[in-house]
């Protein structure tokens, strides 16, 4: 998502600065180039020769007559997004009041009056974050256009931010948004039905297709709500829910106020009975099954208007088989289009997938991470 984005990336004094090498490690890993500047406060933490071998780059830490600070972040400037992170409540403060006294101030002054996007990853002790004065900072730029990755809070301390949320946040500020404005709901993974209280009936979905679409969503612009059981997300709001009648109750919910849903989970297509004790070993069993509602074709009847996008799983390896079983549900459900792809993908990074339209289909492969890109490039279409 960072491929041939270039990052400007300011450190100051905080602890977290030790994260540094890492997090230029990482956006290069996802193809971004990275020129780091630093606060005196952060050379006596982390040296610059460190941040110099993460880089490849010659690591500014006093502003020069070649004026780095416009070189990096000018209107002609380097740049295509400039990363503070971390920022500390003291770097913050200064550049809500624009304030010019460290290469890292400067140039984050100079970015926002050329316009060029400026991401914060704040860090500090939990007391500093909560100072009223620190949270009208963080509001104040914020309403600049300035987008801040929200720390983690942990043992009193607001911890910096997942590098993975920091390179996310960093790839929607860059890029085009899109589907900014937009409201979109994504499930995701597997659903289970219980048995009886240590057993249930489930599938192989890993929900990491789910979760790339959310993501990609995400870096397009887009709100995202993610419908999934598993764990919080920093690119989502998310609803956890378990079975199939729970993941249908939060979505019709979650899609009151949504452009579009996109069903990628594997919703379970029986449920059963549970019982309340758990149930012997040693004998035959017989469970009677029963169907579950179909998850699109309620939300449709509920949201007539609603953009809806349907993924397939099929096991027959058929191309024209799955795409006449993608047509068959998008008749069906009124679906935009509908991603029909091979369930023995499941649980893998790569897959293969078809993009079935009503006139058309086109191929991907390759990962899963791209593949959300494309059906997030394919919902921009749509809306």
């Amino acid at each position: 998502m960072l491929e041939g984005v270039n990052v400007a990336l300011g450190v100051s004094g905080s602890i977290a600065a030790v994260k540094v090498v890492e997090l230029a490690h990482e956006l290069r890993r996802r193809g971004a180039s990275v020129r780091a500047l630093m606060t005196d406060g952060a050379r006596g933490i982390v040296h610059p020769w460190a941040v110099e071998f993460a880089t490849e780059h010659d690591v500014t830490t006093e502003l020069t007559g070649a004026v780095e600070h416009v070189e990096l972040c000018g209107r002609e400037g380097w740049a295509d997004v400039y990363l503070i992170a971390p920022a500390t409540a003291n770097t913050v403060g200064k550049i809500a009041a624009a304030i010019d006294d460290t290469p890292v101030t400067t140039t984050a002054t100079t970015a926002l009056g050329a316009d060029v996007p400026v991401v914060l990853a704040p860090a500090m002790h939990e007391p500093m974050y909560d100072h009223p004065g620190v949270l009208e900072n963080l509001e104040r730029v914020e309403s600049w256009g300035v987008d801040v990755v929200d720390p983690r809070i942990e043992e009193g301390k607001a911890k910096l931010a997942s590098l993975d949320a920091i390179c996310l946040d960093v790839a929607r500020a860059a890029g085009e948004r899109p589907l900014a404005g937009e409201d979109v709901v994504v499930t995701s993974g597997a659903t289970s039905e219980r048995i009886d209280p240590v057993r249930v009936l489930t599938n192989r979905a890993s929900g990491r297709t789910g979760r790339a679409v959310a993501r990609a969503c995400y870096v397009r612009g887009a709100d995202v709500t993610l419908v999934h059981d598993g764990d919080d997300v920093p690119y989502a709001d998310v609803r956890r829910v378990e079975s199939a009648a729970e993941m249908l109750a939060a979505v019709l919910d979650a899609c009151e106020d949504a452009s579009a849903l996109l069903s990628v989970a594997a919703i379970s297509d029986y449920t059963v009975e549970p019982a309340d004790e758990k149930i012997r070993s040693g004998g035959d069993l017989t469970l009677d099954l029963e169907a579950t509602p179909k998850l699109l074709d309620t939300v449709r009847e509920e949201y007539p208007a609603l953009t809806l996008v349907g993924f397939k799983a099929e096991t027959n390896g058929d191309d024209e088989a799955m795409v006449r079983e993608a047509r068959r549900i998008m008749e069906r459900a009124g679906l935009a289009f509908v991603v029909a792809n091979d369930a023995r993908v499941m649980g893998g990074d790569e897959t293969r997938a078809l993009v079935v339209r009503a006139d058309g289909y086109a191929e991907y492969a390759g990962p899963k991470s791209g593949l959300g890109l494309r059906v997030a490039d394919e919902l921009v279409d749509e809306l």
